[in-house]
């Protein structure tokens, strides 16, 4: 357990993926793996996560700034500040950013995820993006499915 601080914006565990930064406020380590809570810096028009539903995890979104598209069981629907959407368990989801300016998110997972994350950035941090196989490996091991 570590010692209880405030962590400011932007600050965190920092992680990327498809050009998103994410900033872990809290991890499984300091949670006992209940849930793990990321700030999460949406670029304009960048790529999406692929569709897909948590068979083991609930999701929530708290937009801090911009708009956020999300695609919640096949029905578009937008985001803008101070919006919250909650993603129950097995319901089919993505969710990107249409705007020209960047977005920003909390995102809460319960169980935490923040596992998947680190090592979904490692697969980004290569000089080529991965395949999308690699992800759909990576998504399924995490108790991810396509949606």
């Amino acid at each position: 357990m570590t010692q209880a601080s405030i962590i400011s914006a932007g600050d965190g565990k920092i992680v990327s993926a498809r050009g998103s930064v994410m900033a872990f406020k809290a991890v499984a380590e300091h949670t006992g793996g209940d849930f793990s809570l990321m700030e999460r810096t949406v670029p304009p028009h960048g790529r999406r996560p692929p569709p897909h539903r948590h068979v083991n995890c609930s999701e929530a979104f708290w937009v801090l700034d911009g708009t956020i598209t999300f695609v919640l069981d096949g029905v578009p629907q937008r985001g803008r500040r101070d919006d919250f959407l909650l993603v129950p368990r097995g319901a089919g989801h993505t969710f990107g950013n249409d705007g020209d300016q960047p977005a920003r998110l909390l995102v809460l997972h319960a169980p935490a995820m923040d596992g998947y994350f680190a090592e979904l950035d490692a697969l980004w941090s290569r000089p080529d993006p991965p395949q999308p196989e690699e992800e759909r490996v990576l998504m399924a091991r995490y108790g991810m499915e396509p949606a």
